[in-house]
Formats: structure tokens, sequence, C-alpha cells
């Protein structure tokens, strides 16, 4: 079976590792294919300006790219721009994959009132934003390929995603008694969703969020990193940045089809992490 990851960063290389243990056969799309590891073979192409080959007998795609920048521009070109050209590279090599899994964002939930969210929660991005971006792209798949896949993403952490650590122990990380509502995968857990809705039985839903068990203030998981570290809790603010907005998401619908999570909580992720853990395949 050959699959086909469309932007193989960080994630997109462990979802592929994690398919070529199981034997698949993965393709990898990057602007410099010759940094992926073995045993991912690949094409070196900027989806946002050209249409890729399709490989024969391509069966499973995930499209998992990163924007350039964190600008409008530069996330039209990527998720909707890139999104086009690698739907018009499926269609005229008549290829309709099994499966296609796009990797999306909760931010398109502006939500700021430590409210619930879950798959039936209306996206309301911010109006000109990047957020909206992900929308339109989400909504052109869907429209291009029904049985497609969105997973949309909480913050993820993980090996080389470490900044909140960094922040704590370089003492600049700050508590506000404001503190809102995060909600964060670890990146095993992420890849490890996607590779589950690739391969179950059950044909997936159009629709998942991929966050663990544990919405959680920012604050308290900076004390508890704190407290592993040994070191000073961090220092109390009168204000806290806003970005992400405040809501606590629900990953009920990812938990019924039998997904399991490697780190259900931030305890125990960020244990994973402070121990030096880095799991790249099963």
């Amino acid at each position: 079976m050959t699959v086909l990851i469309a932007g193989c960063g960080d994630l997109g290389t462990e979802v592929g590792l994690r398919l070529a243990a199981l034997g698949h056969d993965v393709q990898g799309l990057r602007r410099n294919a010759a940094v992926l590891p073995a045993p991912l073979t690949g094409q070196s192409i900027d989806l946002s300006h050209d249409t890729p080959v399709i490989p024969p007998g391509t069966d499973l795609v995930v499209m998992a790219i990163a924007a350039s920048a964190p600008t409008p521009d530069a996330y039209r070109a990527a998720y909707v721009g890139g999104l086009r050209n690698l739907l018009d590279a499926l269609d005229a090599a008549g290829v309709t994959p099994r499966r296609f899994v796009l990797v999306s964002s909760t931010a398109v939930y502006d939500v700021n009132d430590g409210s619930w969210v879950d798959e039936q929660t209306p996206a309301n991005p911010t109006p000109g934003s990047t957020d909206e971006i992900l929308l339109d792209a989400e909504r052109m798949l869907h429209s291009r390929l029904p049985t497609a896949t969105v997973l949309r993403l909480g913050g993820i952490y993980g090996p080389g995603r470490e900044r909140l650590i960094r922040q704590v122990r370089e003492g600049t990380a700050t508590v506000s008694a404001r503190s809102r509502h995060t909600n964060r995968i670890h990146r095993d857990d992420a890849a490890a969703a996607i590779v589950h809705l690739l391969l179950r039985a059950e044909q997936p839903a159009s629709l998942y969020l991929g966050v663990d068990n544990a919405p959680v203030v920012s604050a308290e998981v900076l004390t508890f990193v704190a407290t592993e570290l040994g070191l000073p809790a961090p220092h109390p603010t009168e204000t806290e940045s806003q970005r992400g907005g405040d809501k606590r998401l629900n990953n009920a619908l990812l938990r019924s089809t039998g997904f399991t999570f490697t780190y259900p909580t931030y305890v125990e992720g960020y244990r994973a992490l402070l121990a030096g853990v880095g799991v790249r395949h099963p």
C-alpha cells in the first residue's frame, strides 16, 4: 500500500516512519526531500507553487504542511494553494485515495469564555485571519473529496517542541490568576491518531478534534513543570496573552474510534519529555 504524505516536517515524518514500520511504502513531499530519513522516499517540491507527481497505487494521503510565515498570504499559498495543487495532481493521475487526512488546527474556534467545544461547535475564526484561511482549506477539501477527514489539532508539544520547558528553566515563564484554558497533544499521539484514522476498518468521520484528555489552565502546566524541575514557581503577572483564546476541547469522538493516548494528559507527556523520552515509531 502506498502512502503519500504532503508536508514531511516533524509531524509528517513521524507519521511516515510509523507507517513504514507497519510495512507501507511511504512517499513524502517537502521542499528538500533529501533530508527525509530512510525508509521514506520523496519529491522535493513546494506545493504552494507546483503540482506533485502522484506515485502509482497511492491509497492513503496525509496533508500536514506548514506555512512559510505566520501571514495570511503565506497561509493561503500553503493551505489553499498547496491543497489545490495536490488535489489537482490526484485528479490528473486518476487517483481517488481511500483515505485522506488533512491536519488543521483548533484555532478555527475563536472561543474565549472557557466553554466546551466539540466537533458540533461551529467554527468561527476571526475574519481575515490565518485561522479563516485554514477553514477555507477544510471546506475546499470536503467540496472536492467529501470522504476526506480533517483532524484539528491543539497545541503540539514533544521532542523539539519544548518552549514551555525552556521558559521555566530560564525563569522567563509567568503565570496569571486569570490563566486561560489550553489544549494540547503530544507529537507522538498526534502522529498515532493520524495513522489510526488512516488504517482503521471503519470509515472515519469528516472531522475530529485532536487533543489530549486534559484541557487545563496554563498556570497549572507551568507550575507542574517547575515542580518537576525543582525550580521556583513561575513569576505571577497581572496579564496573560490571549493567543489561542480560552476554550476546553472535547476529544470524545476521537476516543470513540478506539484510539488511546500514550500521553493522555500533560503530566505523562511532560514527564516523558523531561526524562528525555522521544518515541519515533512503535
